[in-house]
């Protein structure tokens, strides 16, 4: 199942320049993993001054693109229907290589707990083989 960016647009509500998610390559049937990509190009106009002279794409960023990959995975879910995700807590976080541009990140996310509209994410995102970050991510569904 590829997800393209109308319907990622049509699921989530982050849009450009914050929109950090390029393509949904996998979910499962019972919408409890999913994975998905993000293309770092050298045209992102947050590499411009982040870090200027050795082009670094931001951890934080890194972290977001993790956040929205689950965020897609969990709109996915009947539960969250009327809702929207926010972060309620980000753990055990670790940055293991820097993303530069011309790497395709691919992110795995799995829904670890739901409960009482708490829901906790594991997340890793791979540059090739290699795992560039990993880390646990909390939202809380709130009414909107």
């Amino acid at each position: 199942m590829i997800v393209d960016i109308e319907r990622i647009r049509d699921t989530i509500p982050h849009r450009y320049p914050f929109l950090l998610v390029d393509r949904i390559i996998e979910v499962n049937e019972d919408a409890t993993r999913c994975v998905g990509i993000k293309n770092v190009t050298a045209n992102e106009k947050i590499l411009q001054g982040h870090m200027p002279g050795q082009a670094v794409f931001p951890g934080a960023l890194l972290v977001e693109h993790m956040a929205q990959v689950g965020c897609y995975l969990l709109m996915l879910r009947p539960e969250a229907k009327g809702k929207l995700a926010y972060f309620a807590a980000i753990d055990n976080v670790r940055f293991k290589k820097p993303v530069v541009p011309g790497d395709q990140v691919v992110t795995s996310v799995e829904l670890i707990t739901a409960r009482r509209g708490i829901w906790k994410i594991r997340a890793e995102s791979k540059v090739g083989d290699e795992v560039v970050c990993s880390g646990d991510l909390t939202c809380a569904l709130v009414d909107y």
